[in-house]
C-alpha cells in the first residue's frame, strides 16, 4: 500500500473542541453552548486548513480566536457613521441620510383595507402621496435599477427600444442600459452618435418592431462642447405621433427646485410628465432625500400595466421602507423641507458651513497635539450618489495637518462612531456640510483622540 505523507507537527497542538468549549465556561451564561461548540468547531477547522496549506503558524491562542469571533458576532455590523467627507448622497453611506420616522411596532395594515374589511395593496401607502406631487399614478420598487427593469420588461420584451447612443450609460456596481435590456427581453436600437442625436434619428428608427423611446438623464456624467439632442416636448410629439410611448430614466429624483441651491441643475420629475413623457424612473434615496426606492409615474394606462407584472410583486418595497418613503412624501407635501436631512444639507449656505466650520475650530484647536494644525479653506462639497456630476457646492474646509494623516484617518474610520473624513495633499480634511449638528461632540472627540501620539 501506498504511504500517506505525514502530518504537519503543529497539528498535535490544535486542542480538542471539547478542550474549547471548557477554556470558554465563562462565556456560557452569555452565548449558547451549541453556537461556542460551532465556532469551536469552525476555528478549529480554519486552524488545520491553514497549517495543511503550508501558512505561517498563527501566533494568538485557538480559544483567544473564538472569544474574539464570538463578540464579533453579538455586535450588529450595520453601524453609525458621521460622515464628514462632504458628500452627502455617499453611496457607500446608503445614500440619502434618512430623517426621524416612526415605525409601527407589532401588526399594521400594510395589505388591509380597513374600512372595506378586506385584502388591499401596499402601494396604497404612498401612491396617493406621490399622485399628489406628481400630479399622475405613481408605483414603487425597491430601487431605481429594478424599476428601469421592470418598465423594459412589461413594455418591451420582445420589440426594439430606440435610444440615443449618447445615453447608454452606466451606473453604480456595473449596471449597463444595454445589458439590462437584454436581460429585460428588448432589443437595443442605437441612434445618433455619442455627443448629437437629432429628432429625425428617432424617427428614421421607428418602425413596426419598436416598442418604446427610451431616454435617459445623464445624471452621473456630463457630455460637453459640440453635443445636440432633442429637447423632450419634441420627442413627446414624435412619440405620440407613432403611437409609442416614451419612458425617461431620470435617475437622481428631484421632486422640487424649491430648496435646493441655484448651481444644482436637476430637473424635477413633473417636468418631464408636463413635457408629454408617457413614463418617468427615478430613485427615492438621491435627490428625493427617501429610502431605497425606485418610482415610477406616468400615464394611468401604463402604471396599470407595470402593476399588474408579476415583476412588479417580486421587487415590492418591504413595509419600513413603505413608512420611511410615506414620512418623505409627506414633508414635500407639507413644505417640511427641513425635515428632510439630504435637502437641508445640500441647501446650506457656504456662509453657514463657514460659521459652523469656525466654531468646531475652535472646539478642537485646543486638543491639537503638538505638530498639528488646523485652518479653515474653502473648498467644494458634492451632491454624489450619481447626481449633479461636475456640479460642486461650495463649502468651508477645515483642515488639518498633522504628522500621519493617513493613520489618524484610519483611526477616524475604526473608532466609535466611525467617522469619514478625507485626505488632501497631506491633510486631514473635515466638511461639516453633511455632519448633523448634534454629531459635532462627537466629531471633535474622536479626532483629538485619533490625532493624539501613539
Amino acid at each position: 500500500m501506498p504511504s500517506t505523507p505525514a502530518e504537519p507537527s503543529a497539528l498535535r497542538f490544535i486542542p480538542s473542541i471539547d478542550e474549547l468549549i471548557a477554556s470558554l465556561a465563562d462565556l456560557e451564561p452569555r452565548f449558547p453552548r451549541s453556537l461556542i461548540a460551532a465556532e469551536c468547531r469552525r476555528a478549529a477547522a480554519q486552524t488545520r486548513a491553514a497549517i495543511l496549506s503550508g501558512a505561517p503558524p498563527q501566533s494568538e491562542p485557538l480559544a483567544a480566536i473564538v472569544r474574539s469571533n464570538l463578540l464579533a458576532l453579538e455586535r450588529p455590523t450595520l453601524r453609525p457613521v458621521i460622515n464628514a467627507t462632504g458628500i452627502v448622497l455617499h453611496t457607500n453611506l446608503g445614500r440619502a441620510p434618512l430623517g426621524a420616522f416612526h415605525s409601527i411596532p407589532g401588526y399594521s395594515n400594510l395589505e388591509y383595507d380597513l374600512p372595506a374589511g378586506e385584502r388591499g395593496h401596499r402601494d396604497s401607502h404612498i401612491g396617493p402621496l406621490l399622485e399628489r406631487l406628481l400630479g399622475a399614478p405613481s408605483i414603487a420598487v425597491n430601487n431605481n435599477a429594478a424599476a428601469v427593469f421592470l418598465a423594459l420588461h412589461e413594455l418591451a420584451a420582445g420589440g426594439e427600444v430606440v435610444i440615443s447612443r449618447g445615453e447608454l450609460v452606466e451606473i453604480g456596481d456595473g449596471f449597463r442600459i444595454p445589458e439590462i435590456m437584454t436581460r429585460a427581453g428588448a432589443i437595443l436600437r442605437e441612434v445618433g452618435t455619442t455627443n448629437r442625436t437629432r429628432l429625425e434619428d428617432y424617427s428614421a428608427a421607428v418602425n413596426e418592431r419598436t416598442r418604446l423611446i427610451l431616454r435617459v438623464h445623464p445624471s452621473n456624467f456630463r457630455i460637453t462642447g459640440f453635443t445636440a439632442r432633442p429637447d423632450l416636448a419634441s420627442l413627446a410629439k414624435l412619440a405620440r405621433q407613432y403611437g409609442i410611448p416614451l419612458y425617461e430614466d431620470l435617475g437622481s429624483g428631484a421632486l422640487t427646485s424649491a430648496v435646493l441651491p441655484a448651481s444644482l441643475d436637476e430637473p424635477p420629475a413633473q417636468a418631464s410628465l408636463q413635457a408629454g413623457v408617457n413614463l418617468v424612473s427615478f430613485s427615492g434615496d438621491k435627490l428625493l432625500g427617501g429610502p431605497q426606492a425606485g418610482i415610477l409615474s406616468g400615464d394611468a394606462p401604463l402604471i396599470a400595466r407595470l402593476r399588474r407584472n408579476p415583476l412588479f410583486r417580486a421587487l415590492r418595497l418591504d413595509k419600513l421602507i413603505l413608512e420611511s418613503l410615506a414620512s418623505t412624501l409627506r414633508a414635500y407635501l407639507f413644505e417640511s423641507y427641513d425635515s428632510i436631512p439630504a435637502l437641508a444639507f445640500l441647501a446650506a449656505s457656504p456662509e453657514s458651513l463657514r460659521i459652523r466650520a469656525a466654531r468646531f475650530a475652535e472646539t478642537l484647536t485646543p486638543h491639537l497635539p503638538a505638530g498639528s494644525t488646523l485652518d479653515l479653506a474653502q473648498g467644494e462639497s458634492f451632491a454624489g450618489g450619481g447626481a449633479t456630476p461636475g456640479q460642486p457646492l461650495p463649502t468651508c474646509l477645515i483642515r488639518i495637518a498633522c504628522p500621519s494623516p493617513h493613520a489618524v484617518e484610519r483611526r477616524c474610520r475604526l473608532s466609535d462612531p466611525a467617522v469619514l473624513v478625507r485626505l488632501d495633499a497631506g491633510r486631514v480634511i473635515v466638511d461639516l456640510r453633511a455632519v448633523f449638528p448634534e454629531e459635532e461632540p462627537s466629531l471633535a472627540r474622536v479626532l483629538a483622540e485619533a490625532l493624539a501620539p501613539r
